[in-house]
């Protein structure tokens, strides 16, 4: 069973991106995250993280249907 929550690192991981790049996204609000702890360590939730992807699916679609033609 996969985890219901993901670190930043698992999130850099999986988009490819830097660490700096993913804290702009949680920030922003453009991925959805909360914070757990005293520390306030971000957590995303697997099913935010696929969310946000098909969103950007969608935008690159918006954008290249466009540009084709």
């Amino acid at each position: 069973m996969s985890p219901r929550f993901l670190t930043l690192t698992d999130v850099t991981e999986v988009l490819n991106i830097s660490m700096s790049q993913a804290r702009v996204l949680v920030r922003s609000g453009e991925l959805e995250a909360i914070q757990i702890g005293g520390r306030g360590m971000w957590r995303i939730e697997a099913a935010k993280l696929e969310e946000y992807i098909a969103r950007c699916y969608e935008q690159n679609r918006g954008r290249t249907a466009h540009t084709d033609g």
